[in-house]
């Protein structure tokens, strides 16, 4: 691994707070409030977070971190340097991700109570942001505001602005609402005048182009695995609206505060939607007992109509 990249000027001699958070875009973006209320208990550290190396230019929008440290999951960190003065699990609930940040020898460990780890409970129930909030507020004594979701803009240039972001991808099949409904929204928002993108990974390419023919889009629509991650976020940040599923881009439409239509499907918005904002629409018909992991189209998400989006759709503010 590389040694930590610096991303603002930071005094080397101040004591260090490492986070350990090497997941995907939306558990960064979910974990956004728990690193600043960090960043409020110990203001006189350099936050150093260890993520992946894929999301180490998006972690540069969080204005509490200051370096990052290339992380793989629950893998030992090559950390540079004698030991942090805090280290904190934002990873997990037991010894194989607590045994990585107890490894840096720090002076304080903050995790969930495992098996020789002391901490707060885990609650299974709980939202994923309001969970990483309460282990920092019970376990540094400081405040975490769950609403703190709000990451800064890329400084790249959008590829394109004002445009209405229709993302049919995620990251398994169980998650990923048919592609011909997604067409049918986006027939419908271009017939409404909307300049209607479609976004996805390099992955998800193939994905994006049938999308659109099926809308009856330009290929110049797709713009699926010609961004990188920060032209992506500059795309939805600048988006007039986002129609996606429960996914990485859902996160950035709440980190922007962008109008935007979530669907659901084996997984609870109670424990991954966005905040109660008027902006932000979820649609829902499970009961939690779903598979995230899913290889097949999960019934709830099924069960959520091409009119019901629509519907949606109108009832976002601003929306015409």
């Amino acid at each position: 691994m590389t040694p930590a990249a610096r991303l603002r000027p930071v005094g080397v001699d101040r004591p260090a707070a490492v986070v350990l958070r090497p997941l995907g875009l939306g558990d960064l973006l979910a974990g956004v409030p728990a690193i600043r209320a960090v960043r409020a208990a110990v203001p006189g550290h350099r936050l150093v977070l260890a993520t992946t190396t894929a999301l180490q230019p998006l972690a540069g929008l969080i204005d509490a971190v200051d370096e990052v440290l290339p992380a793989r999951e629950l893998e030992p960190l090559d950390w540079p340097g004698p030991p942090p003065e805090l280290a904190v699990d934002l990873h997990g609930k037991g010894p194989a991700s607590h045994v990585v940040v107890a490894d840096l020898h720090p002076r304080r460990l903050l995790t969930f109570a495992s098996p020789g780890y002391p901490g707060p409970t885990w609650y299974p129930d709980e939202h994923e942001v309001r969970r990483w909030c309460r282990l920092v507020s019970e376990g540094l004594g400081v405040e975490a505001d769950p609403d703190a979701l709000d990451v800064a803009a890329p400084a790249v240039p959008p590829p394109v602005r004002g445009a209405t972001v229709v993302h049919p991808g995620a990251a398994f099949p169980g998650r990923r609402w048919p592609a011909e409904r997604f067409a049918a929204v986006a027939r419908h928002l271009t017939g409404r005048g909307h300049d209607v993108r479609i976004t996805g990974g390099p992955a998800e390419v193939e994905l994006a182009r049938s999308v659109a023919a099926a809308a009856g889009l330009p290929g110049s629509a797709v713009i699926a695995g010609r961004t990188t991650s920060l032209e992506l976020a500059a795309v939805v940040a600048a988006a007039r609206l986002v129609v996606c599923g429960d996914t990485g881009v859902a996160h950035l439409a709440t980190a922007y505060r962008r109008p935007s239509v979530v669907l659901f499907g084996p997984v609870s918005p109670a424990l991954w939607g966005p905040p109660p904002r008027p902006q932000h629409v979820v649609l829902w018909h499970g009961d939690g007992t779903g598979d995230p992991w899913g290889t097949d189209l999960d019934p709830a998400l099924a069960r959520i109509t091409v009119d019901e989006v629509l519907v949606a759709l109108d009832a976002l503010p601003h929306h015409p």
